[in-house]
């Protein structure tokens, strides 16, 4: 399982990627929808992510004692 720093750090490094080159070839729009999508998709990455760990972190059912 990935770690949640690793996912986030890949998701900022194509936001990153992607919102350079909409800057180089000046296209303020498209920077604008880069930035609404990189924090509508980080919040559900954490969601997600967090989801995760709560069933990584249950017991197993119909094992144990």
């Amino acid at each position: 399982m990935r770690p949640r720093d690793h996912i986030l750090s890949n998701l900022e490094q194509t936001y990153r990627e992607q919102y350079e080159r909409a800057r180089k070839t000046q296209l303020p729009h498209r920077m604008e929808e880069l930035d609404a999508g990189y924090q509508r998709d980080q919040l559900m990455l954490e969601v997600l992510c967090d989801i995760r760990d709560l069933l990584a972190a249950r017991p197993q059912i119909g094992k144990g004692a």
